[in-house]
């Protein structure tokens, strides 16, 4: 088996929901060993969101494979020190719960770092660990609230959310990154540090353009939907069969293909109401007519042949169990199998191929699998584990 980059590297995750999860299979998929400490009995609750996947949750199954699952009571005293025990060889410790409930537990980057000085502390919350909104709830929709999202997102009419956990997948993707640093000044300075990965700032730092579009003041880019807010013709359009194709023009070059090749139409390349994109954009309603009526004829497999062969770019607006047969992901074999509680799941494998190692893709655990095992491992005699478990401390 190759090399990965994080073997050796064992992180132990207070995680629930998706954020940290997130994150933590991440590493996972780059060779860590992930200790999941999960509540005894029920464990994450987003192991109860649904039972899409052979009985198990969807986000569950995402965001939890090759993890091994400890059940602690951190209320109970033997729990709490079990973990501490565990930090005290560990090299990260993230967490996601609710605001100062890890300082609560002395999990403070003071208190450990006497233990353990390598050892990286990750907080994910909503807002940051300090500000006027250190405390105030935050679940994903949230977000997307306060970062402005939704007021870019979707029609005139209404706002619409993003149809998954955006603002906990940036976290995520955050603390992920952030974690890969520490752990490089880790071989720099010989020391951990801390770090604080706030939702909000995550997810307003994906904002992008929107929020320089609105800068000192100026009026943002309106909703629109599918379709792009400032370019146009880029965005959905029907054809004759009932499809939808998705198509996007970057440059003039491209207008002038689109009518030639597309529309079958070049003379429209040179209409004044059309020959710039800003015109184009005020003229939406008077263009969408002219292009319904030429795509209104062709089958959906004719209108991207069109559009392939102008070289404008097009999409199917795929569903997903079209993105489950995609035969771009067939062909680069993208999915593999993973255990399970309930059997073999198919996963896909994370995006970018290394030709130096292979990603982790082990089984995603049972609630408290492990628990044992890593007691076990700890010097904890097995009377003792049954004593916890009596107790309800595992």
């Amino acid at each position: 088996m190759s090399i990965r980059p994080l073997d050796g590297i064992t992180v132990i995750s207070l995680e629930h929901a998706i954020a940290a999860p997130f994150c933590t299979r991440q590493l996972a998929d780059l060779g860590a060993r992930v200790i999941k400490v999960e509540r005894p009995g029920a464990g994450d609750f987003a192991r109860a969101y649904d039972e899409r996947v052979n009985g198990m949750s969807s986000h569950f199954t995402w965001v939890n494979r090759s993890k091994e699952s400890l059940t602690l009571d951190l209320k109970q005293a033997p729990a709490l020190n079990a973990l501490k025990t565990l930090l005290k060889t560990a090299d990260v410790l993230v967490q996601n719960l609710a605001p100062g409930a890890a300082a609560r537990m002395g999990l403070t980057a003071e208190l450990l770092h006497l233990e353990n000085p390598k050892l990286i502390l990750c907080d994910i919350s909503g807002y940051g660990n300090d500000g006027p909104y250190r405390d105030k709830k935050a679940y994903d929709l949230l977000i997307q609230s306060e970062a402005g999202f939704l007021s870019v997102t979707g029609t005139p009419e209404a706002p619409s959310k993003a149809g998954n956990s955006i603002a906990d997948i940036a976290a995520g993707m955050y603390a992920y990154t952030n974690i890969l640093a520490a752990l490089l000044q880790r071989a720099k300075t010989g020391k951990g540090s801390t770090i604080d990965v706030s939702m909000l700032e995550s997810l307003g730092e994906w904002m992008s353009y929107p929020l320089y579009y609105a800068y000192d003041g100026a009026s943002p880019p309106p909703r629109n939907g599918a379709s792009h807010a400032t370019i146009y013709p880029y965005g959905p359009f029907k054809a004759g069969d009932g499809g939808t194709v998705m198509l996007g023009l970057q440059n003039e070059r491209e207008w002038v293909l689109f009518c030639e090749i597309v529309l079958d139409n070049p003379l429209l390349a040179k209409d004044e109401r059309f020959d710039k994109n800003f015109k184009r954009n005020e003229s939406r309603a008077d263009l969408l007519a002219i292009i319904d009526a030429c795509f209104s004829k062709l089958t959906t497999d004719q209108v991207i042949a069109k559009l392939d062969q102008a070289q404008i770019a097009n999409a199917r607006l795929n569903d997903m169990q079209g993105l489950w047969s995609h035969e771009q992901l067939k062909a680069r074999n993208r999915w593999i199998d993973v255990g399970s509680p309930a059997g073999p799941i198919p996963a896909m494998l994370p995006p970018g191929l290394n030709d130096s190692y292979q990603y982790r893709m082990d089984p995603i655990p049972a609630v408290g699998q492990h628990t044992d095992s890593i007691l076990t491992e700890i010097g904890i005699a097995q009377s003792e584990i049954e004593k916890m478990r009596s107790t309800g401390a595992i």
